[in-house]
């Protein structure tokens, strides 16, 4: 591993970078839960928002088609959150590869999956610190399939896909 200047032991052993990274994470989980994004929290995200997923005419068919255990599905999503909001290294799947299997998926369709989680993060009525983290992270989300599912399809001229996509307020 190459030395980092904010590191005391340029040279650590692997047990060492491991203590390292769950510290790391326990810190990380530690700031989100103090702005009121715990576990309990994202499981009431993710199934308020799939609900609200699921009733949508435009969104609704598109995951029906695919999805036919929703509550592997939301427990999938839920360890998904957490990577991203706790940094808890349980999610190991790959989202680039599954939104790209989905023809027709363009700029709109992402615009109006982040208008439902914005909507979803309102009606839980989450700390404002907390729902501009979590809004963020979902536009950065958003952002970044649709740039890959573009460049994947129009080369790089694709690259400045998401520049369009509604920003948390």
């Amino acid at each position: 591993m190459s030395a980092h200047p904010h590191h005391a032991n340029p040279d650590p052993t692997p047990d060492e970078v491991r203590a390292h990274a769950a510290a790391a994470r326990a810190r990380k989980k530690a700031a989100a839960e103090a702005r009121g994004i715990d576990a309990a929290f994202i499981d009431r995200l993710v199934d308020s928002f799939y609900a609200r997923i699921r009733a949508d005419e435009q969104l609704g068919p598109i995951f029906a088609a695919r999805i036919s255990d929703w509550p592997l599905h939301l427990g999938r999503m839920k360890t998904f959150w957490r990577s991203v909001l706790h940094n808890s290294g349980e999610y190991s799947g790959n989202p680039m590869a599954k939104h790209l299997a989905i023809p027709g998926l363009d700029e709109a369709r992402f615009a109006h999956w982040l208008h439902l989680f914005y909507a979803t993060l309102d009606e839980l009525e989450a700390a404002p610190e907390g729902r501009r983290e979590v809004a963020g992270r979902a536009r950065m989300i958003a952002d970044s399939l649709l740039i890959g599912i573009a460049v994947q399809r129009d080369g790089l001229t694709g690259s400045r896909a998401g520049e369009a996509l509604p920003h948390p307020r």
